[in-house]
């Protein structure tokens, strides 16, 4: 029966948030690489830094995923090879975290440079003059601002990324969305199992959206939106 595949469908979904997670992390660690680049004074960084944008909105996630896993995976070994060291197998879930990851963080970096540039540049200056290190100030003054600024676009992204983990299941990764596409051809219903894979996608946006608002309201106390 149906119900008899409810448990492995639920251990997919752990394995699911476990990959959101981790490439959340992955994402928003090239994401704050990419804003940094993009308001460097180095033209070179910034350059490659919109080429990386450029080129990872323009491809669809399943394609870069595809070129990572097999075409990376190739090319690595064939260069290990060439080194005199024995060949290796990627992993799907570290592969779909770093090729979540770094769908993301252009994504994220986009979001992160918008919010670093609407930081008024004159508290910088002023932890500055109060002689408060570059690095103290990054992190006391233009970080917790920054945030801010962020955490709409990042709650945003990281909806999008969730849902898009369901991509993994195309390199044969367990997630929930290969379980319930494994149980629908053993049982002839697959309807059942994408409906109540849709509904644990629901269930982890909604909560999601519980958290992410409650991190907004914290983040933004003591502003009065509406204000002139």
């Amino acid at each position: 029966m149906w119900y008899d595949y409810l448990g492995s469908i639920l251990t997919g979904a752990i394995l699911t948030l476990q990959l959101s997670l981790l490439s959340l992390t992955c994402a928003i660690i090239f994401g704050l690489m990419t804003a940094s680049a993009k308001l460097s004074p180095i033209a070179p960084l910034r350059w490659a830094a919109t080429c990386y944008t450029t080129i990872i909105r323009g491809i669809p996630d399943i394609v870069l995923m595809l070129l990572v896993f097999f075409g990376g995976q190739i090319l690595i070994n064939h260069l290990a090879v060439k080194a005199g060291l024995a060949p290796f197998e990627f992993s799907p879930f570290w592969a779909g975290i770093v090729t979540i990851g770094f769908i993301f963080g252009a994504y994220f970096g986009e979001t992160f440079r918008g919010a670093f540039m609407a930081v008024p540049a004159g508290q910088i200056e002023a932890g500055i003059a109060y002689g408060l290190s570059r690095t103290r100030v990054f992190f006391r003054i233009l970080t917790p601002q920054m945030l801010r600024f962020a955490l709409p676009g990042l709650s945003n992204n990281w909806l999008v990324l969730l849902k898009s983990t369901a991509i993994v299941s195309m390199i044969g990764l367990t997630d929930m969305t290969w379980l319930a596409d494994q149980a629908g051809r053993s049982t002839r219903q697959p309807f059942i199992f994408y409906m109540i894979v849709c509904l644990l996608y629901m269930l982890l946006s909604y909560a999601s959206g519980v958290l992410l608002k409650k991190l907004e309201k914290r983040y933004s106390a003591g502003v009065i939106f509406g204000a002139l």
